[in-house]
This record gives structure tokens, C-alpha cells and sequence, in this order.
């Protein structure tokens, strides 16, 4: 599915400006603890901005309902887990770490339900 593509690319290119930006704009601005944050939400930002890539290509081969909602659950995943991370950062806002899971687990389900229908596919 394009769809998959475009949101791929777009959240690769936000994955590497957003890191950047940590990297060189939030140094010495927040704590030490919310730049790592910061930098798990950039790296998980940019794997499953790839993962989303993936998705995009694999529709072409197993195009079924499992791998597009897998590929929304990578979207939801990055913007729950990635997101809160960024918006707890900047915020020092540490309550906001009660979503960050919620993203964990929707990448968990999106790579189960892309796993479960490559089996099908077997």
C-alpha cells in the first residue's frame, strides 16, 4: 500500500530531524534523563518508521488485514511510545511515561499480526 510508503518516509525524515534536534538543540536544555528519553523515542521513531516502510512493500506481496492493521499499529506505536517521550522531554512532565507502554505494546501487536500473516503466507 503507498500509504504505508508515504508514512514511512514521512516518519523518517521526522525521526532524523527530531533526533537531530535532541541531539543538538535540547544538550544542556533538559536533564540528562529527558535526553534519553528523547533518544529512545528517536531511535524507536526511526526502527519503526522503517518498519512502516516494510509494510508499505510487503502489501505488495501478502496485501490481507493483518499486515495493514500491523502497519497502523506501528503508527499508533510511534506516536504513543515515540510521542510521549518527545512531549515528556521537553515538558519534564514524568506522568506522561503512563503512555509510553501503550506504544510499546501497540508495536508489539502491529509485529505479531506481520509475523502471523507471513506464517499464513507460508
Amino acid at each position: 500500500m503507498k500509504g504505508f510508503i508515504l508514512l514511512g518516509a514521512i516518519n523518517m525524515f521526522l525521526s532524523i530531524a527530531l533526533g537531530a534536534f535532541g541531539a543538538h538543540g535540547l544538550e544542556g536544555k533538559v536533564s540528562e534523563r529527558m535526553l534519553a528519553n528523547w533518544q529512545t523515542g528517536a531511535q524507536y521513531h526511526m526502527i519503526h518508521a522503517l518498519g512502516l516502510l516494510f509494510v508499505g512493500l510487503l502489501t505488495t506481496r501478502i496485501n490481507t488485514p493483518l499486515v495493514t492493521s500491523g502497519g497502523w499499529l506501528l503508527l499508533v506505536g510511534i506516536i504513543l511510545f515515540s510521542g510521549s517521550l518527545y512531549i515528556m522531554a521537553l515538558t519534564n512532565i514524568t506522568k506522561l511515561g503512563m503512555i509510553t507502554p501503550l506504544g510499546g505494546v501497540s508495536f508489539l501487536i502491529g509485529w505479531a499480526l506481520i509475523a502471523v500473516s507471513a506464517i499464513k503466507e507460508l
